[in-house]
């Protein structure tokens, strides 16, 4: 990867189409339950997303042998795909952007009023 590709995001976004293209081979299910993972675990990236592309490779790698086995996504997922999202990203309610965003601004806030 190069200085333009890392600024520009190109080869992310290169890495994410080959994901899909992956994707759509898989079954119906397992489709669903692609697209409810991506929405799950985007909240835990860092500001590029880059922290994310190697757990959406071994996940769709999972799926993809799971699905060559013959279960369902279900079987597989369980009904709790937000938990299972967050045991990827790393804890049981792992922080979000938006919470480390605020966590910091709070922080900055208390240090300005000298607290």
């Amino acid at each position: 990867m190069n200085f333009w590709e890392k600024i520009t995001g190109s080869d992310m976004t290169k890495e994410f189409k080959a994901f899909e293209l992956r994707a759509k081979k898989l079954p119906a299910d397992y489709q669903v339950a692609w697209e409810k993972i991506k929405a799950n675990l985007w909240p835990h990236s860092d500001l590029t997303g880059r922290n994310l592309m190697p757990i959406f490779d071994n996940v769709l790698g999972f799926l993809e042998e799971t699905a060559a086995d013959g279960q369902s996504a279900q079987e597989v997922l369980g009904e709790d795909i937000r938990g299972f999202c967050s045991a990827l990203a790393g804890e049981e309610g792992a922080k979000s952007f938006r919470d480390k965003w605020r966590a910091q601004l709070n922080h900055n806030i208390a240090k300005k009023l000298g607290k």
